[in-house]
């Protein structure tokens, strides 16, 4: 009697192994590539979290979660069909369609506001961008068009104000080399605070000016070729960032699997919660408009920082949201 009931514990386990081979054979390979380093960007933690909770499993999907140095190098790899989903914000990838004419499609905009603030220390005594007049403004790489529609929404043009090139460390700011910097809203206004410096934040959105964050982003090939795995991902990626939501603190926890040992939970839960409430939208997350996107080429083309002419039509589609 033993010996039988050993043979049949054997035989179930050698079932139910068979069976999840052959769940796991039957699942579909994609890459999913974040576009920056392991952190708590909203796009990048609707995959961990839909890849921790086995979402893609649901959905049928066995993804690889990969990520980008920062170079530019996801969009190369998206072009390539290496990698079949990555992300990108809004407005470079208008500018990318248009030059060097990559077939860039956002499947959901994920940052209904822009990435990007500027931020003085609470002493300097600027209340308005309006007291920028006659101060240093940081901008990284080259002043971004959001900069100058500030400028101008505030009654200032560039000749009112000293621009510098400050590159990617907040302590030009707080040893004063520069009287505003520039910041990426989920993350350097909290490494600033956490330095022990007070202070106050601008973003162009407040005065006006058109912007958006990130986006998920695929070609317009594989759109044309496999709408189903890309239903499949935003299916479940969304369902991620959307249990992120209503669990945050374990959201951080699964981030910090990818972030690493080193990696600071309470900031981590900074840039989730910065960007969860600008992912808010009334027709739920990811989704996005004609009127967004155009609204966001219109100032773009304004500035010159896109050519005219640009089908921001081509550059979206809302077929894969809910």
């Amino acid at each position: 009697m033993t010996r039988i009931r050993t043979i049949g514990l054997l035989l179930i386990i050698f079932l139910i192994s068979a069976c999840q081979t052959n769940q796991q054979d039957s699942l579909r390979e994609m890459t999913f590539m974040a576009g920056f380093k392991p952190q708590a960007n909203l796009p990048f933690v609707g995959a961990y979290v839909a890849q921790e909770k086995g979402f893609f499993t649901d959905e049928g999907l066995a993804v690889t979660i990969e990520h980008s140095a920062g170079g530019g190098e996801h969009l190369q790899l998206l072009a390539a069909g290496e990698v079949q989903v990555t992300t990108q914000d809004a407005a470079v990838l208008l500018q990318r369609r248009a030059d060097p004419g990559l077939p860039l499609v956002s499947i959901g905009l994920i940052g209904q506001r822009g990435q990007q603030a500027f931020v003085a220390l609470a002493d300097s005594g600027m209340s308005s961008p309006a007291d920028w007049a006659g101060h240093t403004i940081g901008f990284k790489g080259t002043p971004p068009p959001d900069l100058f529609a500030i400028l101008a929404a505030n009654g200032l043009t560039e000749d009112d104000v000293e621009l510098v090139n400050v590159g990617f460390d907040p302590r030009t700011l707080t040893e004063g080399l520069v009287d505003v910097y520039p910041v990426f809203k989920s993350n350097e206004p909290n490494l600033i605070r956490g330095w022990g410096y007070d202070i106050v934040q601008w973003e162009a959105a407040d005065y006006g000016v058109p912007t958006l964050g990130l986006t998920y982003v695929t070609t317009e090939a594989l759109i044309e070729s496999d709408p189903a795995l890309l239903q499949s991902f935003m299916n479940a990626v969304l369902r991620g960032i959307d249990y992120a939501q209503n669990n945050p603190d374990e959201a951080v926890q699964i981030v910090l699997q990818y972030a690493g040992e080193d990696a600071d939970a309470n900031h981590m839960r900074f840039m989730l919660d910065t960007e969860l409430a600008d992912a808010i939208s009334p027709d739920g997350f990811g989704w996005q408009t004609e009127a967004q996107w155009q609204a966001l080429a219109d100032m773009l083309q304004m500035y010159e920082s896109l050519p005219e002419g640009v089908d921001v039509t081509a550059a979206f589609t809302t077929q894969f949201l809910p």
